[in-house]
């Protein structure tokens, strides 16, 4: 016999967790009865422990907490299946679960008395144990040799640093060529440091946080009738750091080249300007440690020593760069009929190129704050850091400091609820966010303006399927709760409730309530690429996008792609 109320509020049918709900029905008049639960009647259950109660438990045998308080269990298995979030196969069996949920997980043995409840079973949410059978992986496309050089050396990144370096090249080889027969040898000087300071401001201005925004906007209006093809290439907009590097690899080049003409005129008598000499000397090899510290290998290694460098070589480098143009321009202005000091300075194009990159360079820093922090520890792994100076938008990462000269740290915002405020999840990954977490700061340095993240370009697609570990949760919420969209969520972390606190797991579960949290303490590391595959298949999914470590990211990233599955995550310079 059926519940009459049966088919009210039935969750989406696509559920993993969905049952019909259920009432206790006397046989003969049909009133609800609450005192009997064996005359429980269940129809088409997929067994989910938010649908068993306490009482129930009890009638039925099945251990609850005041059990385990009481000392009168003296296995650990059912202890242990009720910390996985699972009933033991006889009470599925008897309050009628069709599909019965088991795990491959050996049950850990613990101390009587030293077991701690899960609470998950009053919450929304519930961790899942990794499934069995999981849809095969296609076979990968390609020869493996082309495969690898495709998606590993010749990635969005590459191509774009290469046709910078190329567009260079050619520029470079047909000045040389145009002024081989000059008196003076080679091109003009002047040319030559205006290609060098196009450059610098071409990589400046792709990093400049206006900028950088601006073309997400342009992107992301990429309407959803547009070709897949399409929309999958736009989507690969975050590899533009491609540009910077090719730009100011490029930049080097050309000033190599400024760097050499100097010094053969200084050596044959032509131009007796020590001062340009030295400046031209210093310049250059600022630009080498800049270019030589930014190679992957070496920023990894040490990622303080790289920003250091980056910043301080890039400000001094700008500062001689404008004395560089004073010394040349005074030079060029003394050789008589000649303009001025001041014509000559204005007629250079490098004059004002330089305008524009000090313009860029000065510009975050005038916005330089530091606002007030409300630091919410979650555990000894993770704090939420809430900020009420500003209104954020959707999918923004956001800088901050605790010494605005020494090192900053980027981090996804979570707009807040009522739109006023948002917050920041910092999770346990080097000193500087251990000490966060064990010394909470109650003020950050703050500049420039927030920044649009890699998961901004997720609305280009219709359906998607969200992959993360640890503390990329943060982001993760950052773009589903600001913009919430069909999306299947793959969470996998070390204890997340204990970790991350009920507020982010409830949160998690209203971006997707089919969640798929795993905690990678009780079931192990799972296969993160053929689970997201499963999301995909399951979901119908346009694209899949991955927000964790560098080395998890290319493994999903590159896991996928490799067999035509559009797959997005954020790369070592985006």
């Amino acid at each position: 016999m059926e519940s009459p109320n049966a088919n009210e509020q039935s969750p989406r049918p696509d559920s993993p967790q969905s049952f019909h709900t259920t009432q206790q029905t006397h046989a003969s008049d049909g009133e609800n009865v609450k005192d009997d639960p064996s005359d429980l009647i269940v129809t088409d259950v997929s067994f989910c422990p938010q649908s068993l109660t306490t009482a129930k438990a009890s009638a039925l045998g099945y251990p609850t907490e005041d059990t385990f308080k009481d000392g009168s269990i003296t296995s650990s298995a059912s202890s242990d299946d009720l910390e996985k979030g699972m009933a033991p196969v006889m009470v599925q069996k008897q309050i009628g679960a069709n599909e019965i949920e088991t795990s491959n997980i050996e049950p850990a043995v613990e101390e009587r008395g030293h077991h701690t409840a899960n609470h998950s079973y009053s919450s929304s949410w519930r961790i899942s144990v990794p499934p069995r059978d999981l849809p095969k992986l296609p076979v990968k496309r390609e020869r493996r040799i082309w495969r690898g050089i495709r998606h590993n050396f010749f990635t969005v990144y590459q191509r774009l640093f290469a046709i910078c370096c190329i567009g260079n090249m050619v520029a470079f080889i047909v000045l040389l060529a145009q002024n081989r027969h000059s008196k003076s040898w080679g091109p003009d000087r002047g040319d030559v440091a205006a290609a060098a300071a196009a450059n610098v401001l071409a990589s400046f201005l792709i990093r400049q946080e206006n900028v950088i925004n601006s073309l997400y906007a342009i992107c992301c209006a990429t309407p959803w009738w547009f070709p897949l093809r399409f929309r999958r290439i736009v989507a690969k907009l975050y590899h533009f750091g491609g540009v910077h590097s090719g730009c100011a690899v490029s930049a080097t080049a050309w000033f190599v080249l400024f760097t050499a003409l100097i010094t053969k005129d200084y050596a044959s008598g032509d131009y007796a300007q020590p001062g340009v000499m030295a400046i031209t000397y210093v310049l250059l090899a600022l630009f080498l440690s800049i270019c030589i510290f930014a190679v992957p290998k070496f920023r990894i290694v040490s990622h303080n020593t790289f920003e250091a460098i980056h910043r301080f070589a890039g400000w001094i480098a700008v500062a001689l760069f404008w004395v560089l143009i004073l010394l040349v321009s005074k030079a060029a202005s003394d050789i008589p009929g000649t303009d001025s000091l001041g014509m000559t300075v204005l007629k250079s194009p490098t004059f004002w190129i330089l305008l524009v990159i000090t313009f860029f360079t000065i510009l975050p820093w005038l916005r330089l704050r530091k606002v007030e922090a409300f630091p919410e520890v979650l555990s000894n792994h993770a704090i939420r850091i809430h900020f009420k100076y500003m209104k954020i938008g959707p999918i923004l990462g956001l800088r901050i400091s605790d010494n605005p000269l020494k090192e900053w740290h980027a981090f996804a915002s979570i707009p807040a609820p009522d739109g006023q405020s948002f917050s920041l999840i910092v999770s346990d990954a080097g000193d500087w966010t251990k000490k966060q977490i064990m010394e909470p700061a109650h003020a950050y340095w703050v500049r420039g303006i927030p920044i649009t993240g890699v998961l901004r370009m997720a609305i280009v697609f219709k359906r998607i399927v969200m992959v993360t570990t640890g503390s990329g949760i943060g982001p993760v919420l950052s773009m589903l709760v600001s913009h919430p969209m069909p999306c299947r969520l793959l969470w996998s972390t070390p204890n997340p409730e204990k970790t991350y606190g009920e507020n982010i797991m409830e949160t998690v579960c209203k971006a997707d309530p089919d969640a798929m949290i795993i905690n990678t303490r009780a079931s192990g590391r799972p296969d993160m690429v053929a689970l997201a595959y499963h999301l995909y298949i399951q979901s119908n999914a346009e694209a899949v996008f991955c927000i964790s470590n560098p080395n998890l990211t290319r493994k999903v990233v590159y896991g996928l792609e490799s067999r035509g599955i559009p797959a997005y995550g954020p790369i070592w310079d985006s």
